[in-house]
């Protein structure tokens, strides 16, 4: 004896229920890939496009209670902003931390900043800048 089959036969009474939720999966990753995708895109343009101010240490010199920093500062004309300088012992420890402000005109700005310390700082390191 042969068994019945019970698979409906093919084009007969339309999609599975299985094929249409299969659809339906298919279709919302797409939608939220998309957005995702989106997403990335408009945050990537807004951190590389709306980074006014960029800076970097050139040189630095350390005392028992200060580091001079030499700061190259490029910034968008007319925009103010702060960087922020920290020191560092030789240990690692945190023994100065400070924001100094930019603004004028001029696009790039070369300053020595002094950073007093609680401890003989051994680094200058730039944390960031930010406009404002």
């Amino acid at each position: 004896m042969s068994t019945a089959s019970t698979r409906l036969p093919e084009g007969r009474y339309g999609r599975s229920s299985d094929e249409r939720a299969d659809r339906k999966l298919k279709i919302a990753g797409s939608v939220l890939g998309a957005v995702l995708l989106a997403l990335i895109g408009y945050f990537a343009y807004h951190y590389v496009a709306q980074n006014e101010i960029s800076a970097e240490v050139i040189t630095f010199q350390a005392s028992e209670d200060t580091v001079k920093a030499h700061l190259e500062v490029r910034k968008d004309a007319g925009v103010s902003g702060y960087c922020t300088v920290r020191s560092q012992s030789a240990d690692g420890a945190e023994v100065g931390r400070a924001d100094f402000r930019f603004s004028g005109s001029a696009t790039r700005i070369d300053r020595v900043v002094t950073l007093r310390t609680t401890a003989r700082g051994t680094t200058a390191q730039l944390l960031g800048c930010h406009t404002g």
